[in-house]
Protein backbone atom coordinates (compact mmCIF):
# COMPACT_ATOMS: atom_id res chain seq x y z
CA UNK A 1 0.00 0.00 0.00
CA UNK A 2 2.80 2.32 1.15
CA UNK A 3 4.79 1.44 -2.30
CA UNK A 4 1.79 2.54 -4.35
CA UNK A 5 1.31 5.75 -2.50
CA UNK A 6 4.72 6.33 -3.38
CA UNK A 7 4.77 5.66 -7.16
CA UNK A 8 1.30 7.58 -7.54
CA UNK A 9 3.47 10.68 -5.62
CA UNK A 10 6.28 10.44 -7.52
CA UNK A 11 4.29 10.03 -11.02
CA UNK A 12 2.36 13.41 -9.73
CA UNK A 13 5.19 14.67 -8.95
CA UNK A 14 7.25 13.83 -12.42
CA UNK A 15 3.74 15.39 -14.36
CA UNK A 16 4.36 18.39 -12.38
CA UNK A 17 7.68 19.22 -13.03
CA UNK A 18 7.03 17.95 -16.67
CA UNK A 19 4.26 20.62 -17.08
CA UNK A 20 6.03 23.49 -15.65
CA UNK A 21 9.25 22.92 -17.71
CA UNK A 22 6.78 23.03 -20.86
CA UNK A 23 5.29 26.69 -19.47
CA UNK A 24 8.92 28.39 -18.55
CA UNK A 25 9.80 26.78 -22.36
CA UNK A 26 7.06 28.54 -23.68
CA UNK A 27 7.15 31.69 -21.15
CA UNK A 28 11.25 31.72 -22.65
CA UNK A 29 10.09 31.62 -26.20
CA UNK A 30 7.63 34.28 -26.04
CA UNK A 31 10.43 36.29 -23.81
CA UNK A 32 12.87 35.47 -27.47
CA UNK A 33 9.89 36.47 -29.90
CA UNK A 34 9.40 39.49 -27.55
CA UNK A 35 12.98 41.17 -27.43
CA UNK A 36 12.66 40.61 -31.55
CA UNK A 37 9.89 43.03 -31.46
CA UNK A 38 10.63 44.78 -28.41
CA UNK A 39 11.11 48.20 -30.68
CA UNK A 40 7.62 48.11 -31.81
CA UNK A 41 6.26 46.37 -28.10
CA UNK A 42 8.02 49.50 -26.76
CA UNK A 43 6.09 51.92 -29.56
CA UNK A 44 2.60 50.21 -28.52
CA UNK A 45 3.51 51.39 -24.82
CA UNK A 46 4.28 54.60 -25.52
CA UNK A 47 1.12 55.58 -27.65
CA UNK A 48 -0.86 56.89 -24.66
CA UNK A 49 1.94 59.35 -23.97
CA UNK A 50 2.26 59.98 -27.80
CA UNK A 51 -1.47 61.08 -28.10
CA UNK A 52 -1.82 62.80 -25.06
CA UNK A 53 0.85 65.19 -25.93
CA UNK A 54 0.74 65.36 -29.98
CA UNK A 55 -1.32 68.76 -29.95
CA UNK A 56 0.26 70.72 -27.23
CA UNK A 57 2.58 72.23 -29.42
CA UNK A 58 5.79 71.19 -28.28
CA UNK A 59 8.35 69.17 -29.37
CA UNK A 60 7.94 65.96 -27.24
CA UNK A 61 10.70 63.31 -26.44
CA UNK A 62 11.71 60.86 -24.12
CA UNK A 63 15.50 60.82 -23.27
CA UNK A 64 17.96 58.18 -21.33
CA UNK A 65 20.91 59.01 -19.24
CA UNK A 66 22.77 55.89 -19.00
CA UNK A 67 24.27 54.15 -21.74
CA UNK A 68 22.00 51.11 -20.38
CA UNK A 69 19.19 52.07 -19.74
CA UNK A 70 17.59 51.63 -23.44
CA UNK A 71 18.57 47.94 -23.85
CA UNK A 72 17.94 47.36 -20.23
CA UNK A 73 14.16 49.37 -21.05
CA UNK A 74 13.93 46.35 -23.92
CA UNK A 75 14.93 43.63 -21.96
CA UNK A 76 11.56 44.36 -19.24
CA UNK A 77 9.36 45.24 -22.38
CA UNK A 78 10.53 41.24 -23.40
CA UNK A 79 9.85 39.79 -19.86
CA UNK A 80 6.72 41.82 -19.34
CA UNK A 81 5.06 40.50 -22.60
CA UNK A 82 6.14 36.77 -21.94
CA UNK A 83 4.42 37.27 -18.33
CA UNK A 84 1.34 38.47 -20.17
CA UNK A 85 0.90 36.49 -23.10
CA UNK A 86 3.10 33.67 -21.31
CA UNK A 87 0.40 33.18 -18.40
CA UNK A 88 -2.61 31.45 -20.01
CA UNK A 89 -0.08 28.90 -20.91
CA UNK A 90 0.96 28.17 -17.44
CA UNK A 91 -2.86 28.44 -16.46
CA UNK A 92 -3.46 26.21 -19.29
CA UNK A 93 -0.60 23.37 -17.82
CA UNK A 94 -1.73 23.95 -14.66
CA UNK A 95 -5.64 22.81 -15.16
CA UNK A 96 -4.40 20.07 -17.00
CA UNK A 97 -2.51 18.71 -14.07
CA UNK A 98 -5.22 18.82 -11.76
CA UNK A 99 -8.11 18.30 -14.04
CA UNK A 100 -7.84 14.33 -13.76
CA UNK A 101 -8.07 14.38 -10.29
CA UNK A 102 -11.72 16.41 -10.05
CA UNK A 103 -15.04 15.05 -10.63
CA UNK A 104 -16.86 16.28 -13.46
CA UNK A 105 -18.88 18.69 -11.53
CA UNK A 106 -16.17 20.11 -10.31
CA UNK A 107 -14.49 20.59 -13.49
CA UNK A 108 -17.79 22.57 -14.16
CA UNK A 109 -17.55 24.74 -11.19
CA UNK A 110 -13.63 25.76 -11.85
CA UNK A 111 -13.46 26.33 -15.52
CA UNK A 112 -15.57 29.21 -15.71
CA UNK A 113 -12.91 30.66 -12.67
CA UNK A 114 -10.05 29.52 -15.39
CA UNK A 115 -11.31 31.40 -18.32
CA UNK A 116 -12.51 34.70 -16.62
CA UNK A 117 -9.09 35.16 -14.93
CA UNK A 118 -7.14 36.22 -17.59
CA UNK A 119 -10.12 38.01 -19.49
CA UNK A 120 -10.08 40.61 -16.31
CA UNK A 121 -6.11 40.55 -16.04
CA UNK A 122 -6.80 41.81 -20.08
CA UNK A 123 -10.12 44.15 -18.75
CA UNK A 124 -8.02 45.69 -16.23
CA UNK A 125 -4.66 46.68 -18.81
CA UNK A 126 -7.05 48.02 -21.32
CA UNK A 127 -8.35 49.86 -18.70
CA UNK A 128 -5.17 51.45 -17.60
CA UNK A 129 -3.81 51.60 -21.45
CA UNK A 130 -7.80 53.54 -23.38
CA UNK A 131 -8.36 55.88 -20.15
CA UNK A 132 -6.16 56.08 -16.72
CA UNK A 133 -3.24 56.70 -18.39
CA UNK A 134 -3.87 59.24 -20.55
CA UNK A 135 -5.94 60.86 -18.06
CA UNK A 136 -2.91 60.79 -15.46
CA UNK A 137 -0.18 62.45 -18.45
CA UNK A 138 -2.39 64.75 -18.90
CA UNK A 139 -2.39 65.89 -15.06
CA UNK A 140 1.05 66.28 -14.88
CA UNK A 141 1.45 67.92 -17.83
CA UNK A 142 -0.66 70.47 -16.14
CA UNK A 143 2.09 71.29 -14.02
CA UNK A 144 4.43 72.62 -16.71
CA UNK A 145 5.10 76.19 -16.87
CA UNK A 146 6.57 78.73 -19.09
CA UNK A 147 8.85 80.83 -18.98
CA UNK A 148 6.82 83.87 -18.28
CA UNK A 149 5.17 82.26 -15.95
CA UNK A 150 8.38 81.46 -13.43
CA UNK A 151 12.47 82.59 -14.67
CA UNK A 152 12.60 79.28 -15.93
CA UNK A 153 10.36 76.69 -17.74
CA UNK A 154 9.23 73.72 -16.20
CA UNK A 155 9.12 71.37 -18.72
CA UNK A 156 8.70 67.07 -18.82
CA UNK A 157 11.11 65.48 -20.10
CA UNK A 158 10.10 61.98 -19.50
CA UNK A 159 12.91 58.97 -18.93
CA UNK A 160 12.25 56.05 -21.20
CA UNK A 161 13.28 53.59 -18.72
CA UNK A 162 10.66 55.37 -15.92
CA UNK A 163 7.88 55.55 -17.92
CA UNK A 164 7.94 51.81 -19.06
CA UNK A 165 8.37 51.37 -15.29
CA UNK A 166 5.00 53.24 -14.48
CA UNK A 167 2.52 51.73 -17.42
CA UNK A 168 3.83 48.28 -16.79
CA UNK A 169 3.22 48.79 -13.18
CA UNK A 170 -0.57 50.23 -13.86
CA UNK A 171 -1.14 47.09 -15.87
CA UNK A 172 0.02 44.63 -13.78
CA UNK A 173 -1.72 46.33 -10.72
CA UNK A 174 -5.25 46.80 -12.79
CA UNK A 175 -4.88 43.29 -14.21
CA UNK A 176 -4.13 41.48 -10.44
CA UNK A 177 -6.79 43.83 -8.99
CA UNK A 178 -9.46 42.57 -11.58
CA UNK A 179 -9.64 39.11 -10.00
CA UNK A 180 -11.12 40.35 -7.18
CA UNK A 181 -14.60 38.20 -8.66
CA UNK A 182 -13.10 35.37 -9.45
CA UNK A 183 -11.01 35.48 -5.31
CA UNK A 184 -14.30 35.91 -4.05
CA UNK A 185 -16.48 33.61 -5.83
CA UNK A 186 -13.78 30.88 -5.00
CA UNK A 187 -14.01 32.05 -1.14
CA UNK A 188 -17.90 31.76 -1.67
CA UNK A 189 -17.79 28.32 -3.34
CA UNK A 190 -15.53 27.06 -0.49
CA UNK A 191 -17.04 28.29 2.10
CA UNK A 192 -15.10 31.04 3.51
CA UNK A 193 -17.41 33.64 2.93
CA UNK A 194 -21.26 34.80 1.53
CA UNK A 195 -23.08 37.45 -0.05
CA UNK A 196 -24.62 38.44 3.13
CA UNK A 197 -20.84 38.59 5.15
CA UNK A 198 -19.76 40.30 2.08
CA UNK A 199 -22.67 42.97 2.06
CA UNK A 200 -21.92 43.62 5.99
CA UNK A 201 -17.97 44.61 6.00
CA UNK A 202 -18.73 46.99 3.01
CA UNK A 203 -18.06 49.85 4.39
CA UNK A 204 -14.49 48.65 5.42
CA UNK A 205 -14.01 47.35 2.24
CA UNK A 206 -14.37 50.86 0.70
CA UNK A 207 -11.53 51.80 2.43
CA UNK A 208 -9.23 49.09 2.18
CA UNK A 209 -10.14 49.66 -1.80
CA UNK A 210 -8.80 53.25 -1.38
CA UNK A 211 -5.99 52.65 0.52
CA UNK A 212 -4.74 49.57 -1.66
CA UNK A 213 -5.17 52.17 -4.72
CA UNK A 214 -3.24 54.52 -2.67
CA UNK A 215 -0.23 52.22 -2.09
CA UNK A 216 0.05 50.79 -6.04
CA UNK A 217 -0.47 54.03 -7.94
CA UNK A 218 1.59 56.90 -8.30
CA UNK A 219 0.84 59.98 -5.70
CA UNK A 220 -2.13 61.35 -8.00
CA UNK A 221 -5.88 61.54 -7.74
CA UNK A 222 -6.70 60.14 -11.58
CA UNK A 223 -5.25 56.60 -10.99
CA UNK A 224 -6.13 55.99 -7.69
CA UNK A 225 -9.92 56.66 -8.32
CA UNK A 226 -9.07 54.93 -11.75
CA UNK A 227 -8.43 51.75 -9.50
CA UNK A 228 -10.49 52.28 -6.76
CA UNK A 229 -14.02 52.65 -8.67
CA UNK A 230 -13.69 49.90 -10.58
CA UNK A 231 -12.93 47.82 -7.61
CA UNK A 232 -15.71 48.69 -5.82
CA UNK A 233 -17.90 47.78 -9.10
CA UNK A 234 -15.98 44.66 -8.86
CA UNK A 235 -16.90 44.12 -5.23
CA UNK A 236 -20.73 45.12 -5.45
CA UNK A 237 -20.41 42.69 -8.47
CA UNK A 238 -19.00 39.83 -6.52
CA UNK A 239 -21.46 40.40 -4.09
CA UNK A 240 -24.83 39.83 -6.51
CA UNK A 241 -22.47 36.26 -8.48
CA UNK A 242 -22.13 35.12 -5.24
CA UNK A 243 -25.75 35.37 -4.10
CA UNK A 244 -27.05 34.47 -7.65
CA UNK A 245 -24.23 30.78 -6.76
CA UNK A 246 -25.71 30.70 -3.32
CA UNK A 247 -29.49 30.49 -4.75
CA UNK A 248 -28.33 28.35 -7.78
CA UNK A 249 -26.37 25.71 -4.98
Amino acid sequence: MSENNNNTFSSHFIELRSRLIKSIVFILLIFIISYTFAQEIYNFLIDPYAEAVKNDGTNRRLIFTALHETFLTYLKVAFFSAIFFGSPILLIQIWKFIAPGLYNNEKKALLPYLISTPILFLLGGMLVYYLVMPLAIKFFLSFETSAGITSLPIQLEAKVNEYLSLIMRLIFAFGLSFQLPVLLNLLAKVGVVNSRYLKSIRRYVIVIIFTFAALLTPPDPITQIGLAIPLLLLYELSIITVKFTEKKD
